[in-house]
């Protein structure tokens, strides 16, 4: 049975899943966007008492919350018993490029697992001024940009598009432009600092 569930799958299966899920959102009226999760928490903290924006009656998003916490179970249950004895494989175009940003792709899971490069990621690279951008900075613009643009990439590219909302379609375009401005214009000027 490990066998079967951790062979690579077809992306269709995960494509029909997330289809089936949307459907059944869409039937029970819900709507799916994990940064609201946090709002939910805030709000269940007391964030409420000082902030407006927490005031919010969060028992209508508690299903919200138990999906987080399945995803984080589930996330460290893959890891741990369904997890490949290989790096994660990715293009070798995409290691070319890496390596042309002087990050270093894994040979082996002793080298990091390939999603987060080791290079980039780490508590050392917190003392030089390429960490500090992307680590402590772009962490604080994802949960910014997240709160201005009211969700989430899964939110809008996921449940907004499927519900045919216009500010979502808006807001994912801007998230493929954001990507792209990021990759191809500051990711030099940033891994040449």
């Amino acid at each position: 049975m490990i066998e079967f569930i951790s062979q690579p799958w077809h992306w269709s299966v995960s494509g029909a899943m997330i289809s089936l899920v949307m459907l059944l959102l869409i039937y029970l009226g819900q709507k799916f966007g994990v940064s609201s999760s946090f709002q939910a928490m805030c709000s269940i903290g007391g964030a409420g008492k000082r902030f407006e924006y927490f005031r919010y009656d969060w028992k209508k998003h508690d299903w919200l919350l138990v999906f987080v916490v399945g995803s984080i179970i589930g996330g460290w249950i893959g890891s741990t018993f369904l997890a490949s004895p290989e790096p994660v494989q990715i293009s070798a175009a995409t290691i070319n490029d890496l390596s042309a940003l002087g990050i270093s792709y894994p040979t082996s899971n002793a080298e990091g697992a390939g999603y987060l490069p080791t290079d980039i990621f780490n508590f050392e690279a917190l003392k030089t001024l390429k960490g500090i951008i992307l680590i402590i900075l772009g962490g604080f613009l994802v949960g910014f940009g997240t709160r201005w643009a009211g969700g989430c990439t899964s939110g809008h590219a996921i449940t907004g598009l499927s519900n045919l909302q216009l500010p979502s379609l808006v807001a994912v375009i801007g998230f493929f432009i954001g990507g792209l401005v990021m990759t191809h214009l500051l990711f030099p000027i940033i891994f040449s600092l």
